[in-house]
Order: C-alpha cells, then structure tokens, then sequence
C-alpha cells in the first residue's frame, strides 16, 4: 500500500458500558472526562475477525486443563498455548527458526494491524503495528453513569444457615452503565511500518487486503458485537482521510464536535480548512455516519458520504 490513511472511529452507547473501569462504572480521567481505551474497541474487531475464520493471536481462548487429582477445569490459554494451537505447532520450543515465527505472527490479522510483542521460549520479538489507535474520548456533555439493581432467580447456596432470612432470599446484582456517551477514536496508518520485515522477506507487508480487512471491522465490529453490557453500543460514524505516503496530519479526532440537535444529532467535522488546504496531497476522503440518528456538517471538498450500515453512498 502506497499511502496512509488518518481517521476517526465513533462509538455510541445508549443505556450500556463500552469501556468499564474495576469498579464497574465507564472510564474517567482524572478530571471527570469519559473515554474508552483503545483496548475496548479492538477487542470487538478481533472478536468479528476470529468469527470470520482468521486467525487471532491475542484474544482470550479456553483449554480443558486436569489437575494432579485428576480434576477438570476450564482455563485460558497462555500465549505460547494460543500460538501453538491456531499454527498448528507441536512445540514452540523446538522451533529455532526465527523467521518462521515471525511469519507465523504476520499471518494473524489482528499482528497484521496492532503489531506484537512476542516474548515466548527464546524469541524475543516486537512488532510496531501499522495500525495505531489512540485513546477515544467522550465528545456529548450530557453523559451520567446509571446504576441498576438486578435481581438473581437464585438464594446463596452457600449460606451456612438455610434456614436464615438472608439465606432464603434471592441475591441481588448491579448493572451500571452510560445514560448516552459518543466515542471518537483517532488512528493512522502507516504501512511502511514493517518496510524492515519485509525485507527480510517474513511478510508482504501492510497490503491494500488488510487495509479493506481494518476498514470493514472499523465499520461495523461494535455493532455485531452484542454482548449484555455492550447491547446499545454502535458504530455510527468513522471518517477515512488516505494521503500521500509522506504526509503527516495531527490527530483529527481533536476536530470532532458532537452536539445533540432537535430531531437528529449533530456531527462537526472541524478540519475542512486543514484537508483543502492539502487537497493536492490528499487521494480521498470518506465519511460514514448513521444518516437515520446523525447529521454531519462538513465542508471537506470532494469528499464522499455514506450510510455506515448499508455503505451505499448519500
């Protein structure tokens, strides 16, 4: 591929949690700012990835393991196990070509895109993905964490009184999520970040395949993603801005607005300005967005928009 691309992610959560902290309520700053780590939105990518039938490397993924007595648990796979099992290797251990490692890992989508680190039975490796997703701040003020009381059909069987009042009723649970929270997540790509693996001929590089693969998952991986705290979270906006491959733009999630209007939802594009003045250098621009919830103000020209769900142009 012989440009790179900037972009914007946007998430909305209505009555959900994209991205819970250990106390269970959305993730804040220091000063009070919602926001999701780019963790949260990766991880529904590799999830929609895995599903498709490509191979994922780092994604959670269980193993039936007997203990000395012969008991029989469920428990994740290490790295080295989950390497193993989706290459089809007998032992890691006893493979001392590095190159076929590194190969290997190039050929796990989720590698392909966020790089690696690999540390695993003598090979120390570190891949810098050509995807870099940054940190995907909150834009709506209105946003409140909401806690719900959620009612078990089941006692605690493990109360020593069974006859004790607390025994005999139902356990009770907490679900907490956002009233509403709009994400926006910035990224670039830059594909002559594995120019060095190429020529040592362990990969073909970041292709224009793995671009589209990047660009589907961005689309549409949060809103097929429908776990019980993620039910209400979508994707509903992403722009894509390809450039020549030596062009450099600040992160443009920080030209983002978000303002709830009447009948629909206000997205401003605030870089108009910035992207004309560099048309010369710019190949193309394309804006997603929920057409049915969002309006979006823009004034990039040639630019080109279009229904994030159905992807047909508007």
């Amino acid at each position: 591929m012989d440009k790179r691309v900037y972009g914007v992610i946007g998430i909305v959560s209505k009555m959900a949690n994209w991205n819970a902290d250990f106390t269970g309520y959305p993730k804040t700053t220091s000063d009070g700012s919602t926001f999701g780590s780019d963790k949260a939105l990766k991880y529904p990518m590799k999830k929609m990835w895995e599903n498709k039938g490509d191979k994922v490397l780092y994604i959670k993924s269980l193993k039936l393991s007997e203990g000395k007595k012969g008991e029989v648990t469920v428990v994740p796979r290490s790295l080295k196990e989950r390497y193993q099992y989706i290459f089809g290797v007998k032992d890691l251990k006893q493979c001392k070509d590095t190159s076929e490692v590194l190969k290997n890992l190039f050929n796990a989508v989720d590698v392909k895109n966020f790089g690696a680190t690999f540390a695993e039975e003598g090979n120390n490796i570190s891949i810098t993905g050509a995807v870099q997703i940054g940190q995907g701040f909150n834009k709506y003020d209105g946003t409140n964490p909401e806690e719900q009381q959620i009612l078990s059909p089941f006692r605690d069987g493990s109360k020593d009184n069974a006859d004790s009042e607390e025994a005999k009723n139902s356990t009770l649970g907490t679900k907490i999520v956002s009233n509403e929270a709009h994400y926006f997540y910035p990224f670039t790509i830059n594909p002559l970040a594995y120019k060095e693996f190429k020529e040592l001929s362990v990969t073909d590089g970041y292709t224009e395949e793995d671009y589209n693969k990047f660009k589907e998952a961005a689309l549409v991986s949060a809103t097929s993603f429908a776990t019980n705290a993620k039910a209400g979270c979508e994707n509903e906006f992403a722009i894509f801005v390809e450039t020549d491959s030596d062009l450099y733009l600040p992160t443009l999630s920080e030209y983002i607005e978000f303002e709830k209007g009447e009948d629909k939802n206000i997205i401003k594009i605030q870089c108009s300005e910035l992207l004309n003045s560099l048309k010369d250098r710019i190949k193309n621009v394309e804006i997603y967005f929920n057409p049915y919830t969002t309006k979006v103000e823009s004034n990039i020209e040639g630019a080109k928009e279009y229904n994030i769900f159905t992807q047909k142009e508007v």
